[in-house]
């Protein structure tokens, strides 16, 4: 079954682009471009898409989002950005998408939604569970970090690290470094940890 995605971005040749590009993979179909808040609002009642991928320009800019967008359950908002947005606004977007991405990128973030999407409802429960390592790794895995580089910052050793990163993929159930990454998003895990934290 296709992911529905909604595009709300204000320029047609951007629109067309990314329509083109996620048309291409048989797991995504472009159901409705839009180039308002109005007419996104409208057309995400009668479409119900799974992801609405939205231009933050088209949104108050003081918006908080997704939560005062009328989203259907289970809906996700990604960003498209390609001009500068404070970090605390983009951190309400669900995932968010460069204008520089590759395709494989784009389609990469998109379809990696829906292999979290069970840990949205109630994401706050779900984060719970790990421990405080392991949130701090995850938070680091999320970054980009290698097991031996996170070995390095938090002073501990690669195979505690490794054993870690093993019962972060069994609480969660995510496999793939971008997967982890949105779930650490989603459950407000991306502050900077404190350097006397990482000490501990």
């Amino acid at each position: 079954m296709k992911l529905k995605v909604l595009i709300a971005e204000p320029s047609q040749v951007v629109t067309e682009g990314l329509q083109s590009m996620l048309n291409d993979c048989a797991k995504l179909e472009v159901v409705c471009t839009v180039d308002d808040i109005g007419m996104m609002e409208e057309r995400i009642m009668v479409k119900h898409p799974d992801i609405v991928v939205i231009n933050p320009c088209i949104l108050p800019y003081t918006r908080q989002i997704p939560a005062n967008l009328d989203l259907p359950e289970g809906c996700f908002a990604v960003g498209l950005v390609y001009q500068y947005f404070e970090p605390s606004f983009l951190r309400n977007f669900d995932a968010i998408i460069d204008i520089r991405d590759s395709k494989p990128d784009i389609i990469s973030t998109l379809l990696n939604l829906e292999q979290i999407g069970e840990h949205k409802k109630g994401a706050s429960d779900g984060a719970s569970e790990l421990t405080k390592r392991e949130r701090d790794i995850l938070v680091l895995v999320a970054k980009g970090l290698m097991s031996k580089e996170i070995a390095e910052q938090l002073n501990i050793s690669i195979h505690t690290v490794i054993s870690h990163r093993k019962n972060i993929t069994k609480k969660t159930g995510i496999k793939s470094v971008a997967g982890l990454a949105v779930y650490a998003m989603l459950n407000n895990l991306m502050s900077e940890p404190k350097s006397d934290e990482l000490q501990e």
